[in-house]
């Protein structure tokens, strides 16, 4: 088995990032070796708007097995961020998008002192492809539409940073995933385009699709605030990949009012 090279390399750009996800990837996935995705036997589209079904997603992921990319970033003693945890909302593996330009979604604790920094790799880059700053956040889960054009087949690192020393980048506080873009096959994007976003959140999760199901999701619970079926969707679909703490944390936020943040790059 061959190891690829560290998700992150030491980026001059932001004062030697002293920051590498030590995480082996084995990328392939046997289905890309085809054209596209082909449909999974679904009853998908039989399902019912949220708001008047409790059918919830299932997330299979693309690849049985695969090795797990995620990271998350939790306080090590900054006074600055005490008590802190940064999670990215990916699977364990990597996630799949259709989007050429997909929203990433992230999640804090707590209010952020420190300053936060995105970026954007493959597994040539030896500087970031996107590398910028964000504002100072709010807790609870934030969106980051990424204006960066991901090309088809190739498996991309993304992470969030809290840097609480600029010129000692080993401390910083790092939360990352992997996304990789596929184009689905002519069915299942025939099918995709014709349902209801609810369908379609369906459609996304069983086939593997976590980026644009999640994105999905969150976009109606944005355009419908008082319709709670689709963040119950959205936490069910947190739990099945190990964010449990982020889900509860999503329900804590709302209940309190606390507002998403938005970016784009």
């Amino acid at each position: 088995m061959r190891f690829k090279k560290p998700l992150f390399q030491e980026i001059p750009a932001m004062h030697a990032l002293h920051f590498r996800l030590l995480i082996g990837l084995t990328l392939a996935l046997p289905m890309l070796a085809t054209p596209g995705i082909a449909p999974a036997q679904s009853s998908a589209l039989a399902a019912t708007p949220p708001s008047t079904t409790t059918r919830l997603p299932i997330y299979r992921p693309p690849m049985l097995g695969a090795p797990a990319t995620r990271v998350g970033g939790a306080s090590r003693g900054s006074p600055d961020n005490d008590g802190l945890t940064l999670s990215v909302l990916a699977p364990e593996s990597t996630g799949l998008t259709r989007r050429a330009q997909p929203t990433l979604y992230w999640c804090s604790s707590k209010s952020l002192t420190t300053p936060l920094e995105f970026s954007l790799n493959d597994d040539h880059s030896i500087k970031p492809l996107v590398e910028m700053k964000l504002n100072a956040a709010q807790p609870g889960i934030h969106a980051l539409h990424l204006t960066y054009p991901l090309k088809t087949g190739v498996e991309y690192q993304w992470a969030i940073a809290a840097v609480a020393d600029p010129n000692q980048r080993a401390g910083d506080l790092i939360a990352g995933g992997t996304i990789q873009r596929v184009e689905p096959t002519p069915a299942l994007a025939a099918q995709l385009d014709n349902a209801s976003p609810g369908e379609q959140v369906l459609l996304y999760a069983e086939q593997g699709f976590w980026y644009d199901a999640l994105a999905v999701l969150s976009e109606q619970i944005d355009a419908n605030p008082a319709d709670h079926h689709w963040r119950e969707q959205r936490v069910a679909l947190l739990e099945q990949v190990g964010l449990n703490t982020v889900a509860w944390q999503d329900q804590k936020f709302f209940a309190s009012g606390t507002k998403p943040a938005y970016a784009s790059h």
